[in-house]
């Protein structure tokens, strides 16, 4: 499955929870936060200064 911005944080862990290493080791630490649920990957990368294109490159890698 290939995931994209638009993709929210919940719903990339609820189909891949493998990919939260990637998310964590990007500086995303608040994945368990309600908040952060509802957030697309675009949102977050841009709450914590990630490109969220080379993001995507690592979380589609597999």
């Amino acid at each position: 499955m290939k995931f994209d911005k638009n993709t929210r944080i919940g719903e990339l862990l609820e189909k891949a929870p493998e990919k939260a290493e990637i998310l964590m080791e990007a500086g995303m630490h608040c994945l368990g936060c309600p908040a952060s649920q509802a957030e697309t990957l675009e949102e977050a990368c841009e709450v914590h200064g990630i490109d969220v294109e080379e993001l995507l490159n690592k979380i589609n890698e597999n």
